[in-house]
């Protein structure tokens, strides 16, 4: 398998040989271009969040959380197969570079179908958005497979293959009839997640992504998301607080999320989650289980947005309805985030029970009425402080040290 040379080495050429890197190339970071690519896809992820604000608070949480899933889907499948793809490939010549920035403009034409889609189930423009996306992809997937041989171009074709017949079977979600449109999208997103498992499937038909650049890629989008919940909240209360002058009915809402916030940044980050990137088949566990925490980590901010709807008297639905919108995405981040990774860098059952308590105590906290987000997040505090004191007593009887 030949190798594409460290950035500082590559030849100043507008067009490059498209081939793996090296995939235990020391000092790997996200590039400007990736972090551009985050910033606008999460400009998608706000308006799917907002959406679902409007279902929930107008009592249609059923329906709204089944487009938001939706919805939510194809913006991260987008953005994870590019993630992959960059780590295993990115040359950053011209054509790449321009590859790229067309899959940002597919991106921002489904935020604008996003609208349509949750109001009248008209997935026109999100189903164009992610066309283009997903036929640049695999132009990218071909151009590899151009300078690759032997098993790796076996790897590349396929995965060209697969994103362009997933992306015509997705042409049926504009054709069936709404109630079936649910059942569509189930059976094509398992058409999706199935061709990486496909593709890569045999000996030496692993793409030479890199472990810690992927875990960072997946930090920094887990950051952009919950600082867009913090930026939706704040203009909630903002919001309510001027035109319905509700400061003190707001203000346990803003701490409570704010809490819920910081502790969701915090159990994410305290363990070093490329110490586990080792295999593919972990690689796809940890990789496929993010659509939950990504998920569930926006939803925060939406459900933050609902309770202060709900407290100015512009949601309608309870108290109890309102503060789930928050506890329940809460409850579960919490939970998938010691599941997929947490829990393998835990010593002893106090620590490992910390993350799943706290997760069932933000739960129990949907009953606390007006107080439930408030209470939510100092449970989440609280947790995070027990964890903190756990690791540093058992540091200190690993190492002796007082």
């Amino acid at each position: 398998m030949t190798h594409e040379p460290a950035p500082a080495t590559r030849p100043s050429r507008p067009l490059r040989p498209l081939v793996a890197r090296d995939r235990d190339q020391e000092h790997r970071a996200a590039t400007p271009l990736e972090l551009f690519f985050d910033l606008c896809f999460v400009v998608a992820v706000a308006q799917a969040g907002m959406q679902l604000v409007h279902a929930v608070a107008e009592g249609h949480a059923g329906a709204g959380l089944r487009d938001y899933a939706m919805v939510f889907f194809a913006i991260w499948w987008a953005w994870m197969n590019f993630t992959w793809f960059a780590s295993a490939y990115d040359n950053d010549d011209a054509l790449y570079r321009i590859m790229t920035l067309l899959q940002i403009a597919g991106v921002l034409i489904l935020a604008a179908g996003i609208s349509d889609a949750f109001a009248d189930h008209d997935f026109f423009l999100v189903w164009l958005g992610y066309a283009v996306m997903r036929v640049a992809l695999a132009s990218q997937w071909l151009r590899a497979a151009r300078h690759a041989s032997g098993p790796e171009r076996t790897t590349a074709l396929r995965y060209a293959g697969g994103v362009l017949v997933c992306q015509a079977g997705w042409s049926a979600l504009l054709f069936a009839p709404g109630a079936a449109k649910p059942w569509v999208f189930l059976v094509m997103a398992c058409a999706e997640m199935a061709v990486p498992l496909l593709a890569e499937r045999g000996r030496g038909r692993s793409t030479a992504w890199h472990a810690h650049h992927i875990a960072e890629r997946y930090g920094l989008f887990t950051i952009i998301v919950l600082g867009e919940s913090i930026a939706a909240a704040t203009v909630a209360v903002k919001e309510g607080a001027a035109e319905n002058d509700a400061l003190d009915d707001l203000l346990p809402i803003a701490v409570g999320g704010l809490l819920l916030v910081f502790a969701a940044w915090w159990v994410y980050f305290v363990v070093p989650a490329h110490a586990r990137l080792r295999t593919t088949g972990r690689g796809f566990l940890w990789g496929y289980g993010h659509y939950l925490i990504f998920a569930t980590a926006a939803a925060v901010g939406a459900g933050i947005e609902v309770a202060v709807e709900q407290a100015v008297g512009e949601a309608h639905i309870s108290v109890t309805a309102a503060a789930a919108a928050v506890t329940i995405p809460a409850a579960l981040y919490l939970l998938l985030v010691w599941v997929l990774h947490a829990r393998y860098f835990k010593f002893g059952i106090a620590q490992q029970l910390v993350l799943p308590t706290a997760a069932l105590g933000v739960l129990l906290c949907t009953f606390a009425g007006d107080w439930a987000v408030l209470a939510a997040g100092l449970v989440a505090t609280a947790a995070v402080a027990t964890g903190v004191a756990l690791t540093a007593r058992t540091a200190t009887h690993r190492t002796g040290v007082v």
